[in-house]
C-alpha cells in the first residue's frame, strides 16, 4: 500500500513539474500569436511565435493528375503570408474563431490543436532556452475537397 501510494505521489508530482500555468499560457500564446499574425498582418508577431526551422504541411490534390501530394512551407514562408494574406482585412470574418486545445504538454515539448474559421492546425512545440516555439504544423480546410 504505502508503495503504490508512494508511486502514485511520485507520477502526480512530475506531472505536475511538466506542465506549469506559465507553461500553458505561453503555449497558447504562441497559437494565438501564429493565427492573430494573419487576422492583422503582424509579420514580427508570426516571427516570434516560430522556431526559424518550422515546416508546415498539408495535403493538396493535383487538379491534372488528381493525385494528392504534400506541400510545405517554413518559417520564412509563414513571416510573409503574415505580412500580406490578411492585408485587405477580408480573410477573416469580424469575430474570428480561435480555438486553442492542449493535446499535451510535456517539461520541453507540446502538441497543440488550434480551430480557426475555415481549418485546423495540429502544432508541436518546443520549449528551447525558456521559450515556446512551434517547430511543425500539420492543417487542412474542415472542408478538405477544398484542398485542390
Amino acid at each position: 500500500m504505502r508503495i503504490t501510494l508512494f508511486i502514485a505521489f511520485s507520477t502526480l508530482s512530475i506531472l505536475t513539474v511538466a506542465q506549469t500555468k506559465q507553461d500553458t499560457v505561453a503555449i497558447t500564446r504562441a497559437a494565438l500569436d501564429y493565427l492573430e499574425s494573419q487576422h492583422v498582418p503582424n509579420p514580427k508577431q508570426m516571427e516570434q511565435c516560430l522556431h526559424p526551422r518550422l515546416v508546415k504541411r498539408t495535403f493538396w490534390k493535383d487538379k491534372s493528375t488528381k493525385k494528392d501530394y504534400l506541400s510545405e512551407f517554413f518559417a520564412e514562408n509563414m513571416v510573409l503570408l503574415a505580412e500580406k494574406y490578411n492585408v485587405k482585412g477580408d480573410k477573416f470574418p469580424a469575430q474570428p474563431r480561435k480555438d486553442v486545445k492542449l493535446l499535451d504538454v510535456s517539461d520541453k515539448t507540446a502538441s497543440v490543436k488550434l480551430f480557426a474559421d475555415d481549418w485546423i492546425d495540429y502544432m508541436h512545440l518546443v520549449k528551447l532556452n525558456g521559450e515556446w516555439k512551434i517547430v511543425n504544423v500539420l492543417w487542412q480546410y474542415n472542408d478538405s475537397s477544398r484542398h485542390q
